[in-house]
């Protein structure tokens, strides 16, 4: 089993949803007490949301940048980053080592492809709404992304970074998401794309008037078979 770098702490809550889920993983896979080789540097989110707020993103990098080199300096082979707003510097973290990262976009959206569905809605946080840098691997594949009407994005981000980076769970928040889905349903998406790592937290696949994509889920199931299936 090859050891996992995870670049988590954006916030706690989705990177103790990602250790979980890789153990669970790896259990379901290897049975026994086997349990998920992880290497996890957790970092102080408030600088790097600050650095967001600003349009700061080379001081973002710097903070991850640095992440990711004490990640392979500590013996990870590979590495993820638990976050999907932050995937904005993806290409400068991954330039900086020399080891593979695991990209959450690229994941999810082959994940779509393989589905056959050609149009997705996008439920995540205004940054990543806003940018090109998550929606690119789901254009190259010729899949449409559908975003919630302008007005909605506000409450989609505050309900993220207000309450479920905090690990806090409403059932208002939850209704809101759901109607917000299902405009995106109405819309046309034949599918939703949890791109939020807390998101799942909060919604499941009942909430969803169309199939649900949490690529939380989907980037610990391509971590998973990096880790015990390939090379």
């Amino acid at each position: 089993m090859r050891l996992l770098g995870v670049l988590g702490g954006m916030g706690w809550s989705a990177t103790a949803e990602y250790y979980r889920r890789l153990n669970e993983g790896v259990d379901a896979r290897l049975g026994g007490l086997h349990s998920a080789r992880v290497l996890i540097h957790s970092v102080d989110f408030q600088p790097i949301d600050d650095a967001e707020n600003a349009g700061d993103w080379d001081a973002m990098a710097e903070v991850l940048v640095d992440a990711a080199k004490g990640l392979q300096a500590g013996g990870a082979e590979g590495f993820l980053l638990a976050a999907n707003t932050m995937h904005a510097v993806a290409d400068r973290i991954e330039e900086s080592v020399d080891i593979p990262f695991l990209h959450i976009a690229k994941a999810t959206a082959s994940r779509v492809e393989a589905s056959h569905q050609r149009k997705v809605g996008l439920v995540a946080t205004a940054t990543t709404m806003a940018g090109d840098f998550y929606t690119t691997p789901f254009e190259q594949r010729g899949i449409d992304v559908i975003l919630p009407e302008e007005g909605e994005r506000p409450e989609v981000d505050r309900i993220i970074y207000e309450e479920l980076v905090h690990g806090v769970i409403k059932d208002s928040s939850r209704r809101e998401l759901r109607a917000i889905m299902r405009g995106m349903a109405d819309r046309g998406a034949e599918c939703v794309v949890l791109a939020g790592t807390e998101i799942g937290l909060l919604i499941d696949e009942d909430d969803c008037p169309v199939p649900m994509h949490d690529t939380t889920a989907i980037h610990v199931d391509r971590a998973l078979d990096w880790m015990l299936t390939e090379g």
